[in-house]
Protein backbone atom coordinates (compact mmCIF):
# COMPACT_ATOMS: atom_id res chain seq x y z
CA UNK A 1 0.00 0.00 0.00
CA UNK A 2 1.62 3.21 -0.93
CA UNK A 3 2.24 5.81 1.67
CA UNK A 4 -0.54 8.26 0.82
CA UNK A 5 -3.25 5.61 1.14
CA UNK A 6 -1.72 4.45 4.22
CA UNK A 7 -1.82 7.88 5.51
CA UNK A 8 -5.07 8.67 4.61
CA UNK A 9 -6.71 5.76 6.19
CA UNK A 10 -4.93 6.45 9.45
CA UNK A 11 -6.21 10.04 8.82
CA UNK A 12 -9.84 8.85 8.69
CA UNK A 13 -9.74 6.35 11.23
CA UNK A 14 -8.89 8.96 13.68
CA UNK A 15 -11.22 11.23 12.64
CA UNK A 16 -13.95 8.73 12.91
CA UNK A 17 -12.57 7.98 16.31
CA UNK A 18 -12.94 11.05 17.74
CA UNK A 19 -16.17 11.36 15.93
CA UNK A 20 -18.05 8.22 16.96
CA UNK A 21 -16.64 8.93 20.23
CA UNK A 22 -18.46 12.67 20.58
CA UNK A 23 -21.51 11.15 19.17
CA UNK A 24 -21.11 8.40 21.55
CA UNK A 25 -20.58 10.81 24.84
CA UNK A 26 -23.28 12.74 24.13
CA UNK A 27 -25.83 9.88 24.60
CA UNK A 28 -24.23 7.11 27.02
CA UNK A 29 -24.74 7.10 30.05
CA UNK A 30 -25.87 10.81 30.02
CA UNK A 31 -28.34 11.25 27.44
CA UNK A 32 -31.51 9.29 29.72
CA UNK A 33 -29.84 10.74 32.82
CA UNK A 34 -30.37 14.63 31.79
CA UNK A 35 -33.53 14.27 29.99
CA UNK A 36 -34.66 12.76 33.67
CA UNK A 37 -33.00 15.74 35.22
CA UNK A 38 -35.01 17.91 32.71
CA UNK A 39 -38.35 16.18 34.37
CA UNK A 40 -38.99 14.52 31.22
CA UNK A 41 -41.19 11.40 31.46
CA UNK A 42 -40.57 7.74 29.72
CA UNK A 43 -42.47 8.05 26.95
CA UNK A 44 -40.15 11.65 26.25
CA UNK A 45 -36.95 10.11 26.75
CA UNK A 46 -38.13 7.01 24.32
CA UNK A 47 -38.55 10.20 21.32
CA UNK A 48 -35.43 12.20 22.77
CA UNK A 49 -33.18 8.64 21.82
CA UNK A 50 -35.13 7.88 19.01
CA UNK A 51 -34.65 11.39 17.76
CA UNK A 52 -31.15 11.30 16.54
CA UNK A 53 -31.80 7.59 14.61
CA UNK A 54 -34.54 9.95 12.10
CA UNK A 55 -31.45 11.97 10.17
CA UNK A 56 -30.23 8.34 8.92
CA UNK A 57 -33.20 7.65 7.47
CA UNK A 58 -34.30 10.81 5.80
CA UNK A 59 -30.75 11.79 4.80
CA UNK A 60 -27.78 9.43 4.06
CA UNK A 61 -28.81 8.44 1.01
CA UNK A 62 -29.03 12.01 -0.77
CA UNK A 63 -25.91 12.87 1.38
CA UNK A 64 -23.87 9.80 -0.55
CA UNK A 65 -25.60 11.08 -3.58
CA UNK A 66 -24.62 14.62 -3.24
CA UNK A 67 -21.12 13.14 -2.39
CA UNK A 68 -20.58 11.37 -6.12
CA UNK A 69 -21.91 14.77 -7.77
CA UNK A 70 -19.83 17.21 -5.32
CA UNK A 71 -17.03 14.94 -3.66
CA UNK A 72 -16.56 12.81 -0.71
CA UNK A 73 -13.79 15.77 1.20
CA UNK A 74 -16.76 18.29 0.79
CA UNK A 75 -19.34 16.15 2.18
CA UNK A 76 -17.47 14.79 5.12
CA UNK A 77 -16.39 18.15 6.37
CA UNK A 78 -19.90 19.65 6.57
CA UNK A 79 -20.48 16.82 8.42
CA UNK A 80 -17.59 17.58 10.82
CA UNK A 81 -19.08 21.00 11.14
CA UNK A 82 -21.98 19.31 13.02
CA UNK A 83 -20.31 17.19 15.10
CA UNK A 84 -18.02 20.57 16.20
CA UNK A 85 -21.27 22.43 16.72
CA UNK A 86 -24.11 19.96 17.96
CA UNK A 87 -22.71 19.61 21.39
CA UNK A 88 -22.70 23.48 21.92
CA UNK A 89 -26.18 23.18 21.55
CA UNK A 90 -27.00 21.05 24.72
CA UNK A 91 -25.36 23.78 26.96
CA UNK A 92 -28.29 25.82 25.87
CA UNK A 93 -31.20 23.09 26.51
CA UNK A 94 -33.91 23.96 29.37
CA UNK A 95 -36.68 21.25 28.37
CA UNK A 96 -37.10 18.64 27.32
CA UNK A 97 -38.49 19.70 23.72
CA UNK A 98 -34.95 21.46 23.15
CA UNK A 99 -33.30 18.51 24.38
CA UNK A 100 -35.15 16.66 21.21
CA UNK A 101 -34.41 18.89 18.93
CA UNK A 102 -30.55 19.42 19.20
CA UNK A 103 -30.52 15.43 19.49
CA UNK A 104 -32.19 15.92 15.97
CA UNK A 105 -29.51 17.94 14.54
CA UNK A 106 -26.57 15.89 15.56
CA UNK A 107 -28.22 12.93 13.95
CA UNK A 108 -27.71 14.30 11.04
CA UNK A 109 -23.81 14.21 11.67
CA UNK A 110 -23.36 10.66 12.26
CA UNK A 111 -25.88 9.77 9.16
CA UNK A 112 -23.81 11.68 7.03
CA UNK A 113 -19.79 11.18 8.37
CA UNK A 114 -21.15 7.62 8.44
CA UNK A 115 -22.49 7.35 5.22
CA UNK A 116 -19.48 9.05 3.21
CA UNK A 117 -16.51 8.16 5.26
CA UNK A 118 -17.53 4.82 4.39
CA UNK A 119 -17.87 4.95 0.43
CA UNK A 120 -14.21 7.10 1.04
CA UNK A 121 -12.91 3.97 1.79
CA UNK A 122 -14.65 1.72 -0.42
CA UNK A 123 -13.80 3.73 -3.54
CA UNK A 124 -9.97 4.06 -2.75
CA UNK A 125 -9.04 0.61 -1.60
CA UNK A 126 -11.20 -1.76 -4.01
CA UNK A 127 -9.06 -4.74 -3.19
CA UNK A 128 -8.77 -4.68 0.05
CA UNK A 129 -12.66 -3.07 0.69
CA UNK A 130 -13.88 -5.73 3.51
CA UNK A 131 -10.62 -5.38 5.43
CA UNK A 132 -10.09 -1.93 5.17
CA UNK A 133 -14.02 -0.92 6.21
CA UNK A 134 -13.16 -3.47 9.07
CA UNK A 135 -10.72 -1.95 10.58
CA UNK A 136 -12.10 1.51 10.10
CA UNK A 137 -15.15 0.07 12.12
CA UNK A 138 -12.66 -0.90 14.73
CA UNK A 139 -11.71 2.29 15.00
CA UNK A 140 -14.45 3.73 15.56
CA UNK A 141 -15.43 0.89 17.93
CA UNK A 142 -12.65 1.93 20.13
CA UNK A 143 -14.42 5.43 20.22
CA UNK A 144 -17.87 4.36 20.89
CA UNK A 145 -16.11 1.85 24.15
CA UNK A 146 -14.38 5.00 25.54
CA UNK A 147 -17.37 6.81 26.29
CA UNK A 148 -19.18 5.24 27.95
CA UNK A 149 -16.69 5.33 30.98
CA UNK A 150 -15.32 8.53 30.13
CA UNK A 151 -19.08 9.81 30.17
CA UNK A 152 -20.00 8.24 33.34
CA UNK A 153 -17.16 9.05 35.03
CA UNK A 154 -17.36 13.02 34.03
CA UNK A 155 -21.29 13.05 35.78
CA UNK A 156 -19.99 12.12 39.11
CA UNK A 157 -17.02 14.27 39.07
CA UNK A 158 -18.48 17.51 37.95
CA UNK A 159 -22.06 17.43 35.74
CA UNK A 160 -23.88 16.75 32.87
CA UNK A 161 -22.26 20.07 31.08
CA UNK A 162 -19.26 18.97 31.40
CA UNK A 163 -20.01 15.60 29.73
CA UNK A 164 -21.19 17.92 26.38
CA UNK A 165 -17.88 19.81 26.67
CA UNK A 166 -16.07 16.62 27.01
CA UNK A 167 -18.02 16.46 23.47
CA UNK A 168 -17.41 19.47 22.18
CA UNK A 169 -13.85 19.02 22.51
CA UNK A 170 -13.60 15.95 20.32
CA UNK A 171 -16.17 16.98 18.10
CA UNK A 172 -13.71 20.13 17.18
CA UNK A 173 -10.49 18.12 17.27
CA UNK A 174 -12.53 15.79 14.67
CA UNK A 175 -13.26 18.44 12.40
CA UNK A 176 -9.81 20.02 12.87
CA UNK A 177 -8.25 17.27 11.61
CA UNK A 178 -10.70 16.77 8.58
CA UNK A 179 -9.21 19.68 7.40
CA UNK A 180 -5.89 17.73 6.68
CA UNK A 181 -8.06 14.97 4.35
CA UNK A 182 -6.59 15.48 1.05
CA UNK A 183 -8.24 16.23 -2.15
CA UNK A 184 -10.44 13.53 -4.30
CA UNK A 185 -7.96 10.82 -5.10
CA UNK A 186 -7.11 11.24 -8.77
CA UNK A 187 -9.97 9.30 -10.93
CA UNK A 188 -12.42 9.87 -8.42
CA UNK A 189 -15.96 11.68 -9.91
CA UNK A 190 -15.23 15.37 -10.49
CA UNK A 191 -16.96 17.90 -8.67
CA UNK A 192 -19.79 19.73 -10.13
CA UNK A 193 -21.42 22.75 -9.33
CA UNK A 194 -25.32 21.47 -8.97
CA UNK A 195 -26.75 18.64 -6.96
CA UNK A 196 -27.32 15.56 -8.10
CA UNK A 197 -31.15 14.08 -9.33
CA UNK A 198 -31.96 11.96 -6.51
CA UNK A 199 -34.78 10.14 -7.85
CA UNK A 200 -33.06 8.94 -10.87
CA UNK A 201 -30.35 7.83 -8.67
CA UNK A 202 -32.52 6.00 -6.21
CA UNK A 203 -34.25 4.63 -8.29
CA UNK A 204 -31.16 3.58 -10.28
CA UNK A 205 -29.47 1.66 -6.93
CA UNK A 206 -32.83 0.18 -5.96
CA UNK A 207 -33.06 -1.77 -8.96
CA UNK A 208 -30.03 -3.28 -8.16
CA UNK A 209 -31.72 -6.24 -6.33
CA UNK A 210 -28.08 -7.53 -4.72
CA UNK A 211 -27.70 -4.01 -3.38
CA UNK A 212 -30.83 -3.76 -2.09
CA UNK A 213 -30.68 -7.91 -0.40
CA UNK A 214 -27.21 -6.88 0.83
CA UNK A 215 -28.82 -3.70 2.76
CA UNK A 216 -31.67 -5.76 4.19
CA UNK A 217 -29.10 -8.14 5.37
CA UNK A 218 -27.75 -5.83 7.00
CA UNK A 219 -30.64 -3.85 8.47
CA UNK A 220 -31.86 -7.52 10.08
CA UNK A 221 -28.43 -7.91 11.51
CA UNK A 222 -28.43 -3.84 13.43
CA UNK A 223 -31.97 -4.83 14.43
CA UNK A 224 -30.97 -7.87 16.39
CA UNK A 225 -28.01 -6.22 17.54
CA UNK A 226 -29.86 -2.90 18.52
CA UNK A 227 -32.51 -5.38 20.76
CA UNK A 228 -29.54 -7.26 22.30
CA UNK A 229 -28.21 -3.93 23.07
CA UNK A 230 -31.12 -2.89 25.07
CA UNK A 231 -32.23 -5.80 26.73
CA UNK A 232 -29.33 -8.26 27.38
CA UNK A 233 -28.75 -6.30 30.49
CA UNK A 234 -32.17 -6.12 31.49
CA UNK A 235 -32.71 -9.68 31.16
CA UNK A 236 -28.71 -10.06 33.17
CA UNK A 237 -30.59 -7.89 36.10
CA UNK A 238 -33.84 -9.94 36.30
CA UNK A 239 -32.18 -13.76 36.40
CA UNK A 240 -29.96 -11.61 39.36
CA UNK A 241 -26.62 -10.68 37.97
CA UNK A 242 -24.47 -8.02 39.31
CA UNK A 243 -24.24 -4.47 37.72
CA UNK A 244 -20.57 -4.59 37.28
CA UNK A 245 -21.02 -7.84 36.22
CA UNK A 246 -23.51 -7.24 33.46
CA UNK A 247 -20.92 -4.52 32.39
CA UNK A 248 -18.50 -6.96 31.63
CA UNK A 249 -21.10 -8.85 29.78
CA UNK A 250 -21.50 -6.32 27.44
CA UNK A 251 -18.06 -5.27 26.91
CA UNK A 252 -16.53 -8.50 25.72
CA UNK A 253 -19.19 -8.59 22.96
CA UNK A 254 -17.33 -4.94 22.22
CA UNK A 255 -14.03 -6.33 22.96
CA UNK A 256 -14.90 -9.16 20.41
CA UNK A 257 -15.98 -6.74 17.96
CA UNK A 258 -12.84 -5.05 17.74
CA UNK A 259 -10.93 -7.67 17.39
CA UNK A 260 -12.44 -10.00 15.23
CA UNK A 261 -14.02 -7.55 12.72
CA UNK A 262 -10.19 -6.82 10.70
CA UNK A 263 -9.56 -10.67 10.78
CA UNK A 264 -12.98 -11.21 9.05
CA UNK A 265 -12.67 -8.23 6.58
CA UNK A 266 -9.45 -10.34 5.17
CA UNK A 267 -11.00 -13.35 5.07
CA UNK A 268 -13.78 -11.94 3.19
CA UNK A 269 -11.37 -10.32 0.55
CA UNK A 270 -9.79 -13.56 0.23
CA UNK A 271 -12.87 -16.10 0.08
CA UNK A 272 -15.58 -13.98 -0.75
CA UNK A 273 -18.41 -12.23 0.92
CA UNK A 274 -20.67 -14.80 1.05
CA UNK A 275 -18.64 -16.98 2.66
CA UNK A 276 -18.54 -15.07 5.97
CA UNK A 277 -21.87 -13.24 5.82
CA UNK A 278 -23.83 -16.26 5.88
CA UNK A 279 -21.94 -18.29 8.74
CA UNK A 280 -22.35 -14.62 11.22
CA UNK A 281 -25.88 -14.87 10.65
CA UNK A 282 -25.65 -17.95 11.54
CA UNK A 283 -23.50 -18.03 14.93
CA UNK A 284 -25.82 -15.00 15.61
CA UNK A 285 -28.46 -17.05 15.50
CA UNK A 286 -27.53 -19.66 17.70
CA UNK A 287 -26.27 -17.39 20.15
CA UNK A 288 -29.24 -14.74 20.50
CA UNK A 289 -31.24 -17.76 20.60
CA UNK A 290 -29.49 -19.66 23.28
CA UNK A 291 -29.83 -16.18 25.78
CA UNK A 292 -33.21 -17.52 27.66
CA UNK A 293 -31.24 -20.54 28.61
CA UNK A 294 -28.16 -19.13 30.24
CA UNK A 295 -29.03 -17.80 33.66
CA UNK A 296 -25.33 -17.28 35.34
CA UNK A 297 -22.63 -14.52 34.59
CA UNK A 298 -20.26 -16.80 32.10
CA UNK A 299 -22.80 -18.62 30.60
CA UNK A 300 -23.82 -15.33 29.28
CA UNK A 301 -20.64 -13.81 29.03
CA UNK A 302 -19.51 -16.50 26.53
CA UNK A 303 -22.77 -15.96 24.80
CA UNK A 304 -22.42 -12.46 24.43
CA UNK A 305 -19.21 -12.94 23.23
CA UNK A 306 -20.33 -15.29 20.78
CA UNK A 307 -23.26 -13.08 19.05
CA UNK A 308 -19.94 -10.36 18.89
CA UNK A 309 -18.06 -12.29 16.24
CA UNK A 310 -21.24 -13.33 14.53
CA UNK A 311 -21.81 -9.61 14.14
CA UNK A 312 -18.79 -8.51 13.52
CA UNK A 313 -18.65 -11.04 10.10
CA UNK A 314 -21.82 -10.55 9.04
CA UNK A 315 -20.95 -6.64 9.03
CA UNK A 316 -17.49 -6.71 7.79
CA UNK A 317 -18.54 -7.92 4.67
CA UNK A 318 -22.21 -6.10 3.74
CA UNK A 319 -20.42 -2.57 2.90
CA UNK A 320 -18.07 -4.05 1.04
CA UNK A 321 -20.37 -6.57 -1.19
CA UNK A 322 -22.62 -3.25 -1.73
CA UNK A 323 -19.59 -1.44 -2.35
CA UNK A 324 -18.72 -4.04 -5.00
CA UNK A 325 -22.37 -4.47 -6.47
CA UNK A 326 -22.35 -0.35 -7.11
CA UNK A 327 -22.11 0.83 -10.37
CA UNK A 328 -19.64 3.60 -11.39
CA UNK A 329 -20.38 6.93 -10.43
CA UNK A 330 -22.92 5.84 -7.62
CA UNK A 331 -21.08 4.13 -4.75
CA UNK A 332 -22.02 6.86 -2.14
CA UNK A 333 -25.51 6.56 -3.65
CA UNK A 334 -25.23 2.98 -2.64
CA UNK A 335 -24.08 3.14 0.79
CA UNK A 336 -26.75 5.72 1.37
CA UNK A 337 -29.34 2.92 0.86
CA UNK A 338 -27.63 0.60 2.88
CA UNK A 339 -27.31 2.89 5.68
CA UNK A 340 -30.93 4.08 5.58
CA UNK A 341 -32.37 0.53 5.62
CA UNK A 342 -29.63 -0.43 7.90
CA UNK A 343 -31.08 2.20 10.21
CA UNK A 344 -34.71 1.16 9.21
CA UNK A 345 -33.57 -1.83 11.05
CA UNK A 346 -31.77 -0.29 14.16
CA UNK A 347 -34.68 1.42 15.26
CA UNK A 348 -37.25 -0.89 14.99
CA UNK A 349 -35.73 -3.81 16.85
CA UNK A 350 -35.37 -2.24 20.30
CA UNK A 351 -39.50 -0.97 19.59
CA UNK A 352 -40.12 -4.51 19.03
CA UNK A 353 -38.29 -6.27 21.08
CA UNK A 354 -39.80 -4.48 23.93
CA UNK A 355 -43.40 -5.19 23.31
CA UNK A 356 -42.63 -9.01 23.11
CA UNK A 357 -40.64 -8.92 26.32
CA UNK A 358 -43.63 -7.28 27.67
CA UNK A 359 -46.23 -9.04 26.47
CA UNK A 360 -44.44 -12.62 26.23
CA UNK A 361 -40.94 -12.57 27.98
CA UNK A 362 -37.84 -12.39 27.62
CA UNK A 363 -37.87 -16.23 26.04
CA UNK A 364 -40.04 -15.38 23.34
CA UNK A 365 -38.28 -12.13 22.05
CA UNK A 366 -34.91 -13.27 22.05
CA UNK A 367 -36.40 -16.44 20.27
CA UNK A 368 -38.12 -14.37 17.53
CA UNK A 369 -34.58 -12.60 17.21
CA UNK A 370 -32.74 -15.81 16.27
CA UNK A 371 -35.97 -15.82 13.63
CA UNK A 372 -34.95 -12.92 12.39
CA UNK A 373 -31.49 -13.68 11.56
CA UNK A 374 -31.96 -17.67 10.42
CA UNK A 375 -34.76 -15.97 7.83
CA UNK A 376 -31.95 -13.43 6.93
CA UNK A 377 -29.52 -16.09 6.29
CA UNK A 378 -31.96 -18.10 4.20
CA UNK A 379 -32.95 -15.08 1.93
CA UNK A 380 -29.40 -14.18 1.59
CA UNK A 381 -28.58 -17.85 0.36
CA UNK A 382 -31.37 -17.78 -1.83
CA UNK A 383 -30.71 -14.30 -3.19
CA UNK A 384 -27.47 -14.78 -3.77
CA UNK A 385 -25.88 -11.53 -4.94
CA UNK A 386 -22.57 -11.38 -6.20
CA UNK A 387 -20.43 -8.65 -7.65
CA UNK A 388 -21.20 -8.61 -11.52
Amino acid sequence: MAVAERRFFMLIAFIGALAILSSTLSKTPVLPLFAQSLGATPMQIGWIVIASTIPGVLISFPAGAIADALGKRRVIMASLVVFATAPLLYLLVSNSWQLMAVRFYHGFATAIFGTVATAAIAERYPEQRAAMLSMYSSATIIGRSIAPFLGGFLISLASFHSVYVACAISGILAWAAGLMLPPEKPGAPRAVRKLPPFMPALKAVLANRGIVLTSVIEAAQFLVFGAVESFLALYAASVGIAAWQIGIILGVQLISVIAVKPLMGVLSDRFGRNAIIVPGLVVGALSVGALPLASDFYALAALSLIFGVGFAAVTSSTGALVADLAKAGQLGASMGVLRTIMDIGHTIGPLMTGFLVAYAGYGVAFGALAAVLVAAAVLFVAGRPRAG
